[in-house]
């Protein structure tokens, strides 16, 4: 989901290729890093015996084959329809999948309807993202969970990203990725700090809390597999001081509390 300008299925669907299987060994560990973690969440929550489920913005539709797998009661919410179509293809295997136009700012869905709410890398895209967390909440059950990822507002990712997506640069970086590069729409990017407070003023207690994914220009690019080793045995030393704030994802598992 977004609220800014929305590209053309084909592109929608090469850029979600590119990502995860992108030749370039950064880009794609720092993808596939954050669809293992939140997949692993999804299925700790499964089993512990939560049924319905709610996916807030499905992209290319990554988790949607989990979701279905993992849940008896799957729907995929979105405002744009280049999203739900390709939610609805992959939908067409899954008969426990229902696929649903929906704002979340303002959700027209039944409240207090599910268990698990996952929402990755959408607020980033959401100015309101106060109110599309009040609409989570307000859609999970007292003691419901909220699966969330939004990258960090200054990660070197994003802060190089603002330069790599200018006109003429872009067409650079698109040369020597020699695959997809779109600009990111990143509307709304938050520090840890900031989301902390709006899931709170949204009613949720954190349970868990994480941070991915180190970029480090010119290695991503040119460094290969040895970049990223190299990354990787960065962000390890990285994730548990000050200096987390470097790396681009956050995530939090959250539990709505009780309405007053």
């Amino acid at each position: 989901m977004s609220t800014g300008r929305v590209s053309s299925n084909e592109e929608l669907l090469a850029l979600q290729r590119a990502l995860y299987e992108s030749r370039n060994p950064t880009r794609r560990w720092l993808h596939c890093t954050r669809r293992d973690w939140i997949a692993g969440r999804l299925t700790r929550l499964a089993a512990d015996g939560r049924r319905a489920a709610l996916e807030v913005g499905p992209g290319s539709g990554v988790y949607v084959p989990l979701l279905a797998r993992l849940f008896e009661r799957v729907t995929v919410t979105d405002v744009h329809h280049a999203y739900l179509d390709a939610a609805r293809v992959l939908a067409a295997d899954h008969p426990n999948v229902a696929v649903v136009q929906d704002d979340i700012r303002q959700p027209a869905l039944p409240a207090a309807s599910f268990d698990v709410v996952l929402c990755t890398e959408v607020i980033e895209h959401v100015v309101e993202s106060r109110a599309a967390l009040a609409g989570m909440r307000r859609l999970l059950r007292a003691g419901g969970v909220l699966v969330l990822s939004t990258p960090q507002r200054y990660s070197p990712l994003e802060v190089c990203s603002r330069i790599a997506l200018l006109p003429g640069v872009i067409d650079v970086v698109r040369r020597i990725y020699r695959e997809p590069i779109l600009p990111t729409d990143h509307v709304n990017l938050m520090t840890a700090a900031e989301a902390r407070r709006q899931l709170r003023e949204a009613g949720f207690e954190i349970r868990e809390s994480h941070k991915s994914g180190l970029y480090v220009p010119v290695l991503a690019e040119a460094g290969g597999e040895w970049g990223r080793r190299l990354a990787a045995w960065l962000e390890r030393r990285l994730s548990q001081g000050p200096l987390d704030r470097l790396l681009w994802t956050q995530y939090y598992v959250a539990v709505a509390g009780a309405r007053d």
